[in-house]
Order: structure tokens, then C-alpha cells, then sequence
């Protein structure tokens, strides 16, 4: 299933860099003679927490182009080029942020993305199948959509709530390690096999857990940008793109880890619903049609 997130696979390599470049260098303070120390934990877990989903915060846009391949238009090469980057420049001044970076990457799949540090550095970027299959009127829905996700500021959210998860996550995990290995295998002295066997184990079941946090963030941007594509495309078009995407029947394309970012995030059921980062293409239209006779 398409739905791990580039900035939440970044995010966890950098926490997971951190933490053993700290560990091996002695730096990690909450374990002491008189046992474990939850302030300095604390403290060293927000450290590792911030930092690393501001740090992949700080490098998403590069690493959205190089996983995608994306080309940034900086000076339109055909019709079709200048229309995108009108569009987009029409929109961000009507969304009250700065003109984002405009690129296209070579996919046949129906899909855009957009990224970025803030609101005002931005990147929106579209496959070359969305320009191929989508009417001129839904792809400008579709960029009202990406546009609105960046003057949402949804990135920074987004890096926001990963960090106090990805505190939590270490902070608990690390009492978790201390706990059975002082308690179960009785570990007098210093940190036990036992620590570092069940502090791995916890990161993982905690993170996976502390996901559903994130991925519920994430389906609900996604009805916000709606609204946002709606006011600044029309709500008609806004509804008619979707309805495209979903009578296309094709899951994301995407890279697995940028699949949160683009418009078109599949159709899962059961319990892999909970992760997935979009809601049904159905209650997406159903919200809009909604709307429309509030």
C-alpha cells in the first residue's frame, strides 16, 4: 500500500541518525547512577523529536524533485508550460502566498503534489498524465487543491504533530527499555542487552500506533484542500476532477514515501484504511456536494 510518506520515512531516518550519532558519542544523559533521569529524557527526546521532522521539513522540497524526477519550469517551453505556471501564479495571489516553485515529473498516473518549508516556499508539482487526461478545467482544479495545501501551511503542521509524535514515541520507548531491564532481567549495573533489544521493539510498535495520529491529520487536509480547490477553481470543477481520478480506477503511482502529498491516494478498506493519508475519492465529492447546499 502506497501510503508511507517521504517526509515521515525522512523524519525517521534523521531521529534514527541522531540518536545513535548522540549514543555513540556518549552524549545521551538520562541514564545515570541513580537511575533514569525523566527531565533529561524528555529533553533529549524533544531534541531528537523537533529535529528530525524540521530537518526533513527543511530538505522536502529537494527531495520531493529527486524522487519523482521532477523538472522546475523556470521558463515555460510550450503553451501548455505557460498556462501551468499562470495558473499556479493566479491562484497562490488569490490564496495569499508567495508564487511557489512550478515542476513536472514523467508519469503516466493522474496525480500532482506539493511541498515545501512554508506557505512561501513552496512546490507544486504535476505528473505529465495529469496534463494528458485531465480537461484544462480539472487540472486547474486539481493545482487549486495543491495550491491551497501550501497556504493551509499544512507541511508545517504536519512537522509540528510528527514531532511531538516522534517525542513521545522515544521518550516512552526509552522508559519502556529502562523498566524491563531493570525489572524483568534485573540489570544492576549500566544498560542491559535487554534495553536495547525492547527500546528498538517499542520505537517500532509506538510508531506505527502514534502513525494513526498522523495519517488522521493528513485525511483531514485533504478535505480542507478541497475546499480550497473548490473556491479557487469552482466548485463544479473541483467535483469533476475528482469524479476523473475516481472513474480512472488506478491507484497511486507515486513513490511510496511521497504518496501523501498528491491528490490521488487510492482506495483502502478495513483496518489499512486508518493509514492511508487520503479518504475515499467518494466522501471527498460527497463533502463538496454537501457543502455546496449548506
Amino acid at each position: 500500500m502506497k501510503r508511507i510518506v517521504l517526509f515521515l520515512a525522512t523524519n525517521l531516518a534523521i531521529v534514527l541518525v541522531l540518536s545513535l550519532t548522540l549514543r555513540l558519542l556518549g552524549v545521551e544523559p538520562y541514564l545515570s547512577q541513580q537511575g533514569l533521569n525523566l527531565n533529561a529524557l524528555l529533553v533529549f527526546a524533544a531534541v531528537m523529536g523537533f529535529g528530525g521532522s524540521f530537518l526533513s521539513l527543511a530538505i522536502s522540497k529537494w527531495t520531493a524533485k529527486m524522487s519523482v524526477g521532477a523538472r522546475v519550469i523556470a521558463d515555460p517551453a510550450t503553451p501548455t508550460e505557460k498556462w501551468l505556471v499562470d495558473t499556479v501564479a493566479r491562484q497562490a495571489r488569490a490564496a495569499g502566498i508567495a508564487m511557489p516553485e512550478v515542476a513536472v515529473y514523467d508519469s503516466p498516473d493522474v496525480n500532482a503534489f506539493a511541498t515545501g518549508m512554508s506557505k512561501n516556499s513552496s512546490l507544486v508539482a504535476v505528473s505529465t498524465g495529469l496534463l494528458q487526461r485531465m480537461s484544462r478545467e480539472e487540472a486547474e482544479a486539481v493545482l487549486g487543491h495543491e495550491v491551497s495545501h501550501a497556504a493551509n501551511g499544512d507541511m508545517v503542521t504536519l512537522a509540528l504533530i510528527q514531532g511531538v509524535v516522534n517525542t513521545f514515541v522515544l521518550f516512552l520507548s526509552r522508559v519502556i527499555g529502562y523498566v524491563v531491564d531493570k525489572v524483568v532481567f534485573k540489570t544492576e549495573k549500566g544498560q542491559g542487552p535487554a534495553f536495547f533489544v525492547t527500546m528498538i521493539v517499542a520505537e517500532l510498535v509506538l510508531g506505527i500506533l502514534a502513525s494513526l495520529i498522523v495519517m488522521w491529520f493528513s485525511r483531514q487536509r485533504e478535505f480542507r484542500a478541497d475546499r480550497g480547490g473548490a473556491q479557487l477553481a469552482g466548485r463544479g470543477a473541483m467535483i469533476a476532477a475528482l469524479r476523473r481520478l475516481q472513474s480512472l480506477h488506478e491507484p497511486s503511482a507515486l513513490p511510496d514515501k511521497m504518496a501523501a502529498f498528491g491528490i490521488n491516494g487510492g482506495k483502502p478498506s478495513g483496518l489499512r484504511a486508518l493509514f492511508t493519508t487520503h479518504p475515499p475519492l467518494e466522501q471527498r465529492i460527497a463533502a463538496l456536494e454537501q457543502a455546496g447546499r449548506d
